[in-house]
């Protein structure tokens, strides 16, 4: 009885003659997102706030905003907190804020706005931006998916 060879994949596809360049241009070139952003890490989030806590602080006062974990999280009127992604879905960048005088986030790479519903208000912001969900209770804010 012959043994059976046990091979990882990167020998496997040695052996069918792809070296490392074929298999980066692929997978990037191809049907699969390995090369795309990929923001499933920020979509999936669930995590807490504790707003006693001195590094919310900005939290405290409607219109202030803090960011944590890729999400920009503002206090927008009495006990409504809204929290969006941090990466715009303009180019990606990681420079979303929030603005408060005209209640609206934006992204200070380049000027795409959306409003507290997470729709683009202008060309850049088209694609609109995750919005995720946000629940207090006492001074325990949560934000999830």
């Amino acid at each position: 009885m012959k043994k059976k060879e046990v091979i990882n994949r990167k020998q496997f596809l040695s052996k069918l003659g792809l070296g490392t360049g074929a298999i980066i241009a692929t997978y990037c070139l191809g049907s699969f997102s390995s090369c795309k952003e990929d923001d499933s890490v920020a979509r999936l989030v669930d995590f807490t706030l504790d707003l006693t806590d001195a590094t919310y602080a900005n939290l405290g006062s409607i219109g202030g905003y803090v960011r944590e974990n890729n999400v920009v999280i503002a206090y927008v009127s009495e006990d409504t907190y809204v929290a969006v992604t941090q990466i715009c879905s303009h180019q990606g960048a990681k420079s979303v804020l929030y603005n408060a005088a005209t209640k609206n986030f934006y992204c200070t790479s380049h000027g795409a706005m959306f409003n507290l519903e997470g729709n683009g208000l202008n060309n850049n912001g088209s694609k609109g931006i995750l919005l995720y969900n946000t629940s207090l209770s006492g001074t325990i804010l949560r934000i999830f998916s």
